[in-house]
């Protein structure tokens, strides 16, 4: 028990150097963050979301954003099964993404699609819901079931 907590402990400090958490942008409608950015999604500032990576740096007010729903992409392992293994076919990639709808300062509909690790999925919706006051939306019953924890 103590073992555990120590590890945990010294995961954390680890990871305390970056705040927020791996993501990345894979798209939406946002002027200038056209192609794909690895970079880091911060939820603990009091007022806004912030991703920064690549270059680019969005900030959206907790209080603009408007929809919140998460999804997951599942992909059978086909390429590996033909190299590697035949029982890679039972395998599945699995990747999990957010959808944020927002206005921006101008008061126009925007909409950005992060990608997330299977890890963060149940922080990031946690904080977002508590942080936005909004339920996030499921796309179907495989993803309320990940995105539950």
């Amino acid at each position: 028990m103590i073992l555990r907590l120590a590890l945990v402990l010294l995961a954390g400090a680890a990871l305390a150097g970056e705040p927020g958490i791996a993501a990345r942008l894979v798209g939406g409608t946002v002027a200038g963050l056209e192609g794909r950015h690895s970079g880091r999604m911060d939820l603990t500032g009091k007022e806004s979301l912030l991703f920064e990576g690549g270059g680019a740096v969005l900030r959206i007010p907790f209080d603009h954003i408007h929809m919140l729903e998460y999804g997951q992409h599942v992909n059978r392992r086909y390429a590996e099964a033909i190299l590697i293994s035949p029982l890679l076919l039972l395998a599945k990639s699995r990747k999990h993404f957010l959808t944020v709808g927002f206005s921006d300062e101008t008061g126009h509909q925007q909409v950005v699609v992060f990608e997330v690790g299977k890890r963060d999925v149940t922080a990031v919706l946690a904080g977002l819901e508590a942080k936005t006051g909004r339920r996030v939306e499921y796309q179907n019953e495989e993803a309320r079931k990940s995105g539950k924890g």
